[in-house]
């Protein structure tokens, strides 16, 4: 008789700036879309775990908002606690940058990194967009002697560059514990989550400089039926009736397209046949009131 192999499990956080590609890396590392992407910045609101067991290790990804010095609302406000609240309770914490280009921002949340003690690796994301792949090595030793990083990894997430040197990183940081999550598992949100989130995606894709982030999406309603179709109806909150009458578009032509596209990536995510109504509704200031923002979702304990 031989003895079951020791497994490891840990958290690994990744933080950042706005738009460095922390969910783009999160998605490829599982081989499977889970937080919605755009060239937007903060458009991931709220923690999501993405998990991928590979043997005996198991790797539980926390996709966080990113941090930024300027909190106008509550709704910003909200997404920096998430971020932050993350960082505290992992076993490795992934710092991505956009190339070497080292901002005011990125050194405000490398600081705070400073009392982290999981090891923190840096992860600079896009360096296929570099002309010159070379000048990347002295902008590293740069960067090294701002904090004593784990390690550095040259990514493209995009173009997954390099993502099978930072999972053996990952792996080989791992401790030593039990698994959290059953096999075959990739995340902890609900199939409403992640319906909502694939609907705010193509509002963000088709919208983003019109309605940059007042908009939020809640299912009212989740089923399949005996057909096994699912249906869901969903309604999309504006802050202004200006801005209802952008989503829903010269004779509803804008909510049909967005409404199309999110089918396709539901009936993707579900592997099921979806009918998707939507709606927009006005909610007033919701993006600057906590009773809003918790009734959708967006915000935890203060």
């Amino acid at each position: 008789m031989t003895d079951k192999p020791e497994t490891h499990c840990g958290l690994v956080a990744l933080v950042g700036r706005p738009n460095v590609g922390k969910s783009t890396l999160l998605n490829f590392m599982l081989e499977q879309k889970l937080s919605i992407t755009s060239r937007k910045p903060q458009t991931t609101r709220q923690q999501v775990l993405g998990v991928k067991t590979v043997g005996a290790d198991q790797m539980i990804f926390v996709d966080t908002p990113g941090l930024h010095r300027h909190e106008p609302k509550a709704i910003n406000k909200a997404m920096n606690r998430s971020a932050t609240s993350a960082i505290a309770d992992v076993d490795i914490v992934l710092f991505l940058i956009d190339r070497a280009k080292w901002t005011e921002e990125d050194a405000w949340v490398l600081e705070k990194l400073v009392s982290v003690k999981a090891p923190v690796a840096l992860v600079i994301n896009k360096v296929d967009l570099l002309d010159d792949y070379g000048a990347l090595l002295p902008e590293m030793g740069e960067l090294q002697a701002l904090h004593e990083f784990a390690g550095i990894f040259p990514i493209s997430a995009l173009r997954q560059k390099n993502l099978d040197v930072l999972e053996t990183f990952i792996r080989d940081k791992l401790p030593e514990g039990h698994h959290l999550f059953p096999e075959g598992q990739i995340t902890n949100r609900t199939e409403r989550f992640l319906a909502a989130e694939l609907i705010r995606e193509k509002i963000i894709r088709q919208l983003g400089d019109e309605l940059p982030h007042t908009t939020a999406v809640e299912i009212e309603s989740f089923q399949s039926d005996d057909r096994g179709v699912l249906h869901i109806n969903a309604i999309i909150f504006v802050e202004r009736d200006g801005q209802k009458r952008i989503v829903i578009g010269t004779a509803g032509s804008r909510l049909r397209s967005i409404g199309t596209e999110a089918r396709r990536d539901m009936e993707k995510a579900f592997d099921s046949k979806v009918m998707l109504k939507l709606w927009v509704k006005v909610k007033s200031g919701w993006s600057d009131d906590i009773r809003a923002l918790r009734s959708l979702g967006l915000e935890g304990e203060s």
